[in-house]
């Protein structure tokens, strides 16, 4: 099963209660197709290991890839 982050973007900016209500409106400023949920999990934890608003600017710019 896909994920659809159109339709996830629009639950989280408008469901009234809840963590993300707190920090509404959100947008899609990044997406990345993955083969798999497996692939897209470790895609995920490489991100958020970065730790790093840096090299999260970079991925977003382009100059970084998530392939390497």
């Amino acid at each position: 099963m896909r994920e659809d982050p159109e339709r996830r973007l629009g639950y989280h900016n408008t469901i009234e209660k809840g963590f993300t209500s707190r920090y509404r409106p959100w947008e899609l400023v990044f997406k990345y197709s993955c083969k798999s949920r497996e692939e897209a999990r470790q895609l995920e934890k490489k991100i958020k290991g970065w730790k790093s608003k840096a090299m999260i600017r970079k991925l977003l710019r382009g100059e970084i890839s998530l392939s390497s």
